[in-house]
């Protein structure tokens, strides 16, 4: 008689509560040894992160000298946390379904929760087809 392997069980997708930040954003690149600019430290939302490779810089695409190449305009969109770090599959269930839609993203964690950044060019559709999963947009 053949022996069958239980299926695994495959916890509920969280359904989670997003905004949007006031945007434009962008995401800089500069030297690993570059000192962090003063412009890159103000408003609503900035990551830096140094590496011994880049210093990786994300803030309001309005912050950024003329001088500075941007690259691409990102919106931000914030998951309503904090999360326990415990708590398993919450940014794979926010960033799967994009994915899956070939959305491509830049996400950032944080202590308390996570960002995700999307090409301004790549966001149509996106709130509703979040929606769609049980995500839901907050003021």
């Amino acid at each position: 008689m053949p022996t069958t392997t239980p299926e695994p069980h495959a916890p509920q997708q969280p359904r989670l509560k997003f905004r949007q930040l006031r945007g434009p954003y962008a995401i800089i690149r500069l030297a690993p040894d570059a000192p962090v600019p003063t412009w890159a430290t103000s408003r609503e939302f900035t990551s830096i992160t140094r590496t011994a490779d880049e210093l990786s810089i994300v803030c309001p695409a309005g912050n950024i000298p003329k001088d500075v190449a941007s690259g691409p305009r990102w919106t931000c969109l914030k998951l309503e946390g904090p999360f326990l770090f415990s708590q398993t599959g919450v940014l794979l269930s926010f960033i799967q379904p994009l994915s899956g839609n070939g959305v491509p993203i830049f996400a950032i964690c944080t202590y308390d929760t996570d960002y995700i950044l999307i090409q301004e060019d790549h966001m149509g559709g996106v709130v509703e087809l979040l929606r769609h999963v049980g995500h839901e947009l907050v003021s």
